[in-house]
């Protein structure tokens, strides 16, 4: 097994913070520190309600997604870790998921999907197992495929 990284972790491309009312997290993200709502995430499978905030512009564009539970009494909670999973920008997400497979990583169920923005996502679960001995460590932790002027701006 090579030990050369296939892909390269190029920035911060979101923070995911969690609390059981979106109103009070707006409070301090939107209305006190002045982050722009840019859009709205609504899952039932992932039992979240999020606004999608942004902070910077271009490739050094931060998302802060503000998630309350749809339910708080079902997992997953999103509200019960006030930070939820910090996401990062990926080069090449497959090269990524497979390289990191191969060398133990645990994922979380689900597989690379489209994530509430829109880019193809997948997570670090946080809790190693047997079988997959590396992990987040109690953190959540995304891996977004990182669009074209993104990764020109990053690398």
């Amino acid at each position: 097994m090579s030990t050369t990284r296939p892909f390269k972790v190029l920035g911060i491309q979101q923070v995911a913070i969690g609390g059981p009312s979106k109103e009070r997290l707006r409070t301090l993200w939107v209305d006190t520190l002045g982050l722009e709502v840019t859009g709205n995430f609504v899952s039932e499978r992932e039992n979240v309600d999020e606004d999608i905030c942004a902070m910077g512009k271009g490739a050094f564009k931060v998302e802060v997604d503000l998630m309350q539970p749809l339910d708080p009494e079902k997992k997953p909670a999103v509200h019960t870790t006030p930070l939820n999973h910090i996401g990062l920008w990926i080069d090449d997400l497959p090269k990524a998921v497979e390289w990191l497979t191969a060398k133990g990583v645990r994922f979380a169920p689900g597989g690379i999907r489209k994530g509430a923005a829109g880019y193809d996502i997948c997570f670090l679960h946080p809790k190693a197992n047997d079988e997959f001995p590396i992990a987040g460590e109690g953190v959540l932790i995304e891996l977004v495929q990182a669009p074209a002027d993104v990764i020109k701006a990053l690398s």
